[in-house]
């Protein structure tokens, strides 16, 4: 796997907005400290509103997208945001935001080395823990972290250099302009240096000012744009990095919690509680709203005293329910598609692009089709967990998470305790995909502290999550597309899913405790928010219009899992462009090329195309399909090759289930301005494997209130023997300053183009996901009733 820069001289790119930083000036803050400290202007930042060359009205997103939103929302405390040096000659910032796995840490570390010319070894980035004063700018999500932090980042550290530079001149006597700095070293014409480290106390201000200050222009940048190892890469394969369960607090012992076999089951008793006390290491047995919590001396302990537990459960919230029932609720509440009226069509598009000579509506065609995707489950490879000491007046957490600041005041509450009494400390966790921007372990973690009066270090058992755990919802997405020659007239998509769960908030109380009232009401006005705002249709398609329409129950544990709607939307999408491109007689390729908006987005589809040798003669039951996704302020363009044959979709893997291999993805993203290439590759890698799960293998099923997957061994994401052996990544040169995001980009193109490419090579378009979701399920169902299954004595052949 390697990534291969592109790049891009002479392109037009229509639509995008202007946004040279270069020499371009800020105002900011040198902050009154013991050491240097710098800090952004009040409400800098990039959100820029692209404006979208589009035949009739612009979709939403491509005026004000999601990024813009969060982004603004981020700006009213970017004075908040500060770069300090140290006397040891580092500089040290502490991340509002949640280090997942994605990189964050790395590349604000790289935008802190680039303006204060210092190694990037000596740049250390730390999590900050829940600082209500932040508001919105302590939530993690939508790929915006760089989009947001970007310039206020660089304005920081741009001040902190600046103010040790005039120390500098001081100290060596020189016109400030005659200074040049390599690694944090000061040198004047003469040769005399001086470092940062020993100007950091001599250069702090003694009361905060008001500075200008200019960045770096590109031309010299000499660390962003260039690929670097994460700065945790060692740690990570040594063991050394510390996640919540390494965290060391005296006497947390660990705790684990007995769940309902139906999904969302309450306790109504428990009837051998003193038994189960009095096995080895048992410390407490404790009754919370989600189950019994079992704190021990261990965690095979706890496991085997939440086998012991005889409860009596109350039903779950969807007792009795299956996937039909819960499909049919959704074709219940699916919106009617739009009868076009064709002349008001003609007449529309011939004003907006030109005349539609000789056609009229005898030539319009309409073509409608309807796709379902099954329920997913959000669980990183980290399972939920936290450590929590909840004393009578206070309680101090150690979690991951994209909300600390909601987290820590919902959880007050909960314990009914001041908002003040609780410090959230906010610990890098092995993945997110949306899972974090919950706080259920450690709310249960508080809970179950509070009742031991001890504290504890909770892990969920890998059983739990599919089952109580937060899904990706249920959904079904349906197209209308019409045209006339060769002329798309209007495409219209319809998404209905189950309720999307958006009590985070915007990451505090008030956003949180409004979008929990009235129930469902208020969560369907931000779903219809997220969707308008991140929904494009990247192609001139005409009069365009993306819908949503969202159950209001909440029976169902959900969240925003990774890419939130676009895989489903950007996947029903593509395969009805196939169809349609088919009938035009057009190859995919040729379609999309025709259709696309930008040149931004063409550039992306010319890379595949070129680079994955679209067109290639191949054998009979396998094909090769391409999708795009536009979001986050980037286009991305992914082209796979699928095997369908026999041989292959039967072949026998213990344990496992195969069906249809992708052999070969090629893949280009242009995401803007690209702080560290080797980062963007590995997430796009990363999106690739779950672009993969979702089009062929990964769903739970609900069967009669129970969801039967438990485990990673039976909830089948992408594994090896499913993992294509020639993955290409393209992170192309950007044509555009403004950095988008990539933490999700790489998702919804993946996926769509599995389908498609699944479509070409055997000849049906496939109309539910993941495609072998159906009976049989592949995996004998491991026991609801204990909820987990035992440890395993025999772990050198396998484990839960």
């Amino acid at each position: 796997m390697s990534t291969h820069p592109e790049t891009s001289s002479g392109l037009s790119v229509s639509g995008l907005a202007e946004h040279e930083l270069g020499r371009r000036r800020f105002v900011g803050y040198l902050l009154a400290a013991a050491t240097v400290t710098g800090a952004a202007q009040l409400g800098i930042g990039l959100g820029t509103p692209a404006a979208a060359v589009v035949p009739g009205v612009p979709q939403p997103a491509d005026l004000y997208d999601l990024n813009d939103l969060l982004t603004d929302a981020a700006r009213p405390t970017a004075n908040l945001i500060q770069v300090v040096v140290d006397k040891d000659g580092t500089a040290s910032f502490e991340l509002p935001r949640a280090e997942v796995g994605q990189g964050i840490t790395t590349s604000i570390a790289m935008l802190i080395a680039e303006e204060l010319d210092l190694p990037l070894s000596k740049v250390n980035v730390t999590l900050s823990k829940a600082r209500p004063e932040l508001i919105w700018n302590q939530m993690t999500g939508g790929s915006n972290t760089i989009h947001a932090m970007y310039t206020p980042v660089r304005v920081a550290a741009a001040i902190a250099r600046g103010a040790l530079l005039d120390a500098a001149a001081i100290a060596l006597a020189q016109p400030h302009d005659t200074l040049s700095v390599y690694e944090g070293v000061i040198t004047a014409p003469g040769g005399a240096s001086i470092s940062y480290g020993e100007l950091a106390t001599s250069a702090a201000a003694l009361v905060t000012k008001v500075v200008d200050v200019d960045l770096k222009p590109k031309s010299d940048f000499a660390v962003i744009g260039t690929p670097r190892r994460r700065k945790d890469a060692l740690a990570a394969v040594t063991g050394k990095k510390q996640f919540a369960m390494d965290i060391d607090v005296p006497d947390a012992l660990p705790a684990m919690v007995c769940r309902a076999p139906e999904h969302n089951g309450t306790v109504k008793s428990v009837r051998n509680q003193k038994d189960v006390e009095a096995m080895p290491g048992v410390t407490h047995v404790v009754t919370i709203p989600t189950g019994v919590a079992v704190r021990a001396g261990t965690f095979g302990q706890c496991i085997n005293a939440v086998r012991a537990l005889d409860v009596e459960w109350n039903p779950g919230s969807v007792s009795g329910r299956s996937d039909a029932d819960v499909l049919e609720e959704l074709r219940g509440i699916e919106r009617p598609m739009l009868v076009p009226d064709v002349d008001e069509l003609l007449g529309t598009v011939t004003d907006a692009v030109g005349g539609l000579t000789g056609l009229g509506a005898a030539d319009v065609k309409t073509l409608d089709t309807d796709f379902v995707f099954y329920t997913r489950s959000g669980s990183p490879l980290e399972t939920n967990c936290a450590v929590a000491d909840v004393r009578a007046d206070k309680a101090t957490i150690w979690a991951g998470s994209k909300t600390p600041i909601v987290a820590a005041e919902s959880i007050a509450l909960d314990l009914g305790l001041p908002p003040t009494a609780v410090t959230f400390n906010v610990v890098e966790s092995g993945g997110s995909f949306g899972r974090k921007l919950f706080w259920d372990a450690a709310k249960e973690a508080a809970l179950i502290s509070q009742k031991c009066q001890a504290p504890v270090r909770l892990m969920w058992h890998r059983a739990d999550e599919p089952r109580q755990g937060r899904n990706h919802p249920m959904a079904t997405s349906r197209v209308r597309t019409v045209w006339a020659g060769d002329n798309i007239l209007a495409v219209e998509q319809q998404h209905t899913c189950t309720a999307t769960d958006y009590r985070h908030g915007f990451g505090e109380i008030l956003t949180s405790t409004a979008i929990s009232l009235p129930a469902g009401v208020s969560n369907l006005g931000v779903s219809e928010t997220i969707f308008v705002t991140s929904q494009q249709v990247p192609y001139d398609f005409g009069v365009t219009t993306q819908g949503l329409m969202e159950t209001t129950s909440r029976a169902i544990n959900s969240g925003a899992v990774r890419n939130v709607y676009s895989p489903d939307v950007r996947t029903a999408l593509e395969l009805t462009i196939d169809k349609v491109a088919k009938k035009m007689r057009l190859s995919p390729v040729e379609f999309r090329l025709k259709y696309a908006k930008e040149d931004r987005l063409r550039r992306v589809i010319k890379q595949v195309a070129a680079a994955g040798s679209w067109g290639r003669s191949m054998p009979a039951g396998t094909a090769q399909g391409i999708a795009v996704h536009q979001e986050y302020k980037g286009y991305s363009a992914c082209l796979v090759e699928i095997d369908c044959r026999p041989e292959t979709v039967n072949r026998k893997v213990y344990n496992g289930v195969t069906g249809p291999r992708v052999t070969k993805v090629t893949f280009a993203i242009d995401c803007g301005e690209v702080i560290n290439p080797k980062g963007v590759e590995a997430q796009m890698q990363g999106g690739i494997m779950d672009g993969i799960a979702l089009a062929l293998t990964a769903s739970t099923h609900l069967k009669d209130g129970h969801y039967l997957e438990a485990s990673w061994d039976n909830y089948f994401y992408t594994r090896q023997w499913n993992t294509p052996p020639d993955v290409r990544v393209f992170v192309m040169d950007p044509v555009t300053d403004i950095p988008g995001g990539a933490g999700e980009a790489g998702v919804a193109a993946s996926f769509a183009a599995v389908a498609c490419a699944y479509a070409r090579a055997t000849g049906t378009t496939p109309t539910s996901f993941p495609i072998n979701h159906h009976d049989p399920i592949g995996f004998e169902v491991k026991s609801f009733v204990p909820p987990v299954p035992a440890s395993p004595t025999d772990g050198l052949s396998h484990t839960y």
